[in-house]
């Protein structure tokens, strides 16, 4: 089989149950954005291999979390009447989630001030990822406003950017990395 089709060299693409969209169609540009996030994952897991402090924990969740995000992609890419049949994001899947978040949570400081996103570079890639899976949680929702999409791709979308932002947290603390407070007073400028 070849990887290209030639399908879409009209800006068109076909969904999973045989409708074709514009390349542009929100749907399009949520499960796109969700392919994103999965990339910027897989750069931290790239930077988590071998000896990096931390890995043996977060390489497991992390494989699962891009193996989800397949699942999610399929679901976006599935309007809610086709005949296709795919696995769909379901309320288990946040609370894996959720838990994830609880236990990486108990080995960390607590949260006192706004942080700069950056460290180490497995944490700055999360940070990343972090970032493009609300654009992802964004899109999801304005395409939820012109066809049914399953409600919980966006629950998912919106509780894997908090996991995203813990995790960060915790690959840097795992690596002794400080976390860069945010100070506003260094983030202003006084006229000549």
């Amino acid at each position: 089989m070849k990887i290209y089709t030639r399908t879409g060299d009209e800006g068109t693409t076909g969904l999973f149950g045989g409708e074709r969209v514009r390349k542009s169609h929100p749907r399009i540009a949520a499960y796109g954005t969700v392919d994103e996030t999965n990339a910027q994952i897989g750069l931290a897991r790239a930077h988590l291999r071998g000896d990096a402090p931390g890995h043996d924990t977060m390489l497991p969740l992390l494989e699962r979390i891009q193996s989800e995000l397949f699942v999610l992609g399929a679901d976006l890419a599935t309007p809610a009447g086709a005949k296709a049949k795919v696995p769909r994001i379901e309320p288990a899947h946040v609370t894996f989630l959720e838990e994830a978040i609880d236990e990486l949570e108990e080995d960390l400081p607590a949260l006192k001030h706004f942080i700069l996103p950056g460290g180490s570079l497995p944490a700055s890639a999360l940070h990343l990822a972090r970032t493009t899976c609300r654009r992802a949680e964004r899109l999801t929702v304005e395409a939820g406003t012109l066809e049914p999409i399953n409600e919980q791709s966006s629950v998912y979308l919106n509780r894997l950017s908090d996991f995203l932002f813990v995790a960060a947290r915790w690959v840097n603390h795992a690596a002794g990395v400080d976390e860069a407070e945010w100070r506003p007073e260094t983030s202003t400028t006084t006229p000549d």
